[in-house]
């Protein structure tokens, strides 16, 4: 690989707005101009792994065909990464396990608990559901008979995921209980989550701004934190109505603190409180 030793000059006006538009054609992420230093800081980074000093030239690199979409892979994952951690909401979390519990005493669970878990990330966040259904399951002496489906734009995210090995310090989050059940030491000093864990989250990469060409699979449970903020309001809207299309009936979705203020549908009621922002699919009436 060639470095270049000269960094690119900065973005212009013009050269911001190009990228920027480029950016939320194909993932829907709204840059502000604020944010305007960290494109610019990434885009250099890789322009100079590249050896590439003028950003016209490699802005039609990554549009430029197939080769462009393979360079626009390895872009985006510089360009999407999301700080998450282990029940980085606990309160939301905590929703869930009340929700599963609910379930179980009340003999509700006819067919396997499904869980989205969308924007996953490296994979904190569908191991923690994970942690939370698995409780439930052993504490009522059943068969964990539940499945998470957690996707991400981010490929190199989805592989950090797959590992599912972490340093001491992403563990902070947990309680030391959690730890013990959980996850393993290993001999490189990082920690692995459990096999059983692993084994009901399957992880797949996919573009959330592109759901409505993604198959109809009913959950019980859709968690989508800290991801919605990030759209136009019409984006927001018309991602949430497609999340709700996808619940089974008495079904949740769990969304961020405040990512959807005076969104409203017609089959879901919100949860009340202000810890959590959640919204159940009303259940159908039987005849």
């Amino acid at each position: 690989m060639v470095w270049s030793l000269q960094a690119p000059t900065d973005l212009s006006e013009s050269q911001f707005v190009q990228w920027s538009k480029l950016l939320e054609e194909r993932t829907g992420i709204q840059l502000s101009t604020q944010q305007k230093t960290l494109l610019q800081s990434q885009v250099a980074i890789r322009m100079r792994e590249l050896g590439c000093e003028d950003y016209n030239q490699y802005f039609h690199d990554v549009t430029d065909g197939l080769t462009g979409l393979m360079e626009w892979s390895v872009l985006v994952d510089r360009l999407t990464v999301k700080e998450t951690s282990f029940f980085r909401h606990r309160p939301s979390l905590e929703y869930v396990r009340r929700f599963l519990q609910h379930r179980i005493d009340n003999r509700q669970l006819d067919n396997s608990f499904d869980i989205w878990s969308v924007g996953c990330a490296s994979g904190e966040e569908p191991y923690s559901l994970a942690m939370v259904a698995n409780d439930c399951f052993e504490l009522a002496n059943l068969a964990p008979y539940y499945g998470i489906t957690a996707t991400d734009i981010s490929q190199s995210a989805l592989s950090q995921a797959r590992r599912a090995r972490y340093p001491q310090r992403k563990l902070e989050p947990l309680y030391p209980e959690e730890v013990q059940r959980y996850l393993t030491r290993t001999e490189d000093g990082q920690f692995e989550v459990a096999g059983k864990l692993r084994d009901r989250v399957c992880f797949s990469q996919g573009n959330i701004t592109r759901i409505r060409t993604m198959p109809v699979i009913k959950m019980d449970v859709i968690f989508c934190q800290n991801l919605l903020v990030y759209f136009r309001r019409w984006l927001r809207r018309d991602i949430l109505n497609a999340f709700a299309d996808r619940l089974k009936p008495g079904g949740v979705l769990i969304i961020g603190l405040g990512e959807a203020v005076d969104w409203e549908h017609p089959e879901l009621r919100r949860v009340v409180g202000d810890e959590v922002q959640a919204y159940v699919r009303e259940e159908r009436q039987k005849q």
